[in-house]
């Protein structure tokens, strides 16, 4: 069953505490057809730790994908640029607010506990658009035009990276990050305060860790997935989706490995090794 609320439900409330002039109600992300992929872009893609919910980060905000295909708005509209599941239910993201959302422009840093139905700011309104980020156990890095790192969400140091990351993926512990950039593959074995090439490494687009934190899947350009069972030391070559991607995501052993692209989502339930369409263009 889906946590959310039904796709016809246009109420959602913001949390307690989003700004000092408190809250209102707030329009649900409009939802698309069964087994069609939103209008709205498609910026991330995870799957929920706690009850495998498979959801997707829009443009206009969160949608859970059921079992059938059918698409459930999950909390307000938020244009959300940056997203990253810490836990079950339990979500970082950045981004900016929808009509009627009262949030800061942009929204900085927000956090929600209960998958996504409300968003609390914890930092940087008004300030930080985080296009890449990341969290684990060291603490949570982002990219808004520089590489920033909090330990708690709410006070940050700059650091620097010698390329600018599209995407950002943190090991659970958080020690070990990967970025996909331009230049290549980069690797950090400190929490994202030094930064190596991975020699050999395919040029990947997008990339995501397992839960199992020695696991990593990405996909390049081409739109072929690229698994590593090494921490990103080094990576083997598994099915072509044929086409760039938006986004990827994996379960606990990358045994469920789902990508977006504008083609679609495809989802693999052996390891990348083949994939099934889920949602058509």
């Amino acid at each position: 069953m889906l946590r959310a609320t039904a796709a016809s439900a246009v109420v959602v409330a913001l949390a307690a505490g989003c700004s000092s002039s408190g809250s209102g109600p707030t329009a649900a992300a409009p939802s698309a057809d069964a087994g069609v992929l939103p209008s709205a872009h498609v910026h991330a893609v995870a799957i929920d730790p706690g009850d495998g919910a498979l959801l997707l980060d829009t443009h206009e905000g969160l949608l859970e994908v059921g079992a059938d295909g059918e698409l459930a708005p999950t909390g307000p509209v938020i244009d959300l640029m940056g997203f990253t599941v810490v836990g079950p239910d339990h979500y970082l993201a950045s981004g900016h607010p929808g009509l009627r959302v009262d949030l800061p422009q942009p929204v900085g840093l927000i956090e929600t506990t209960d998958g996504g139905r409300s968003w609390t700011p914890l930092s940087r309104q008004g300030e930080s658009d985080f296009h890449a980020l990341t969290a684990g156990d060291a603490g949570i890095l982002g990219f808004d035009g520089a590489l920033r790192r909090s330990a708690d969400g709410r006070t940050w140091e700059q650091s620097t990276i010698p390329a600018e990351p599209h995407t950002l993926s943190a090991a659970p512990d958080g020690t070990t990050v990967l970025a996909t950039t331009a230049a290549g593959l980069l690797r950090s074995a400190d929490a994202g305060t030094s930064w190596s090439p991975v020699a050999g490494a395919p040029l990947l687009h997008v990339v995501t860790w397992a839960g199992d934190g020695s696991t990593a899947a990405g996909v390049d350009p081409g739109g072929t997935l690229w698994t590593s069972s090494d921490a990103g030391s080094s990576w083997q070559e598994r099915a072509a989706v044929g086409v760039a991607p938006n986004a990827v995501a994996a379960d606990a052993d990358a045994s469920r490995i789902v990508v977006v692209t504008e083609a679609g989502l495809l989802e693999s339930a052996d390891g990348g090794v083949t994939f099934t369409p889920r949602l058509a263009p």
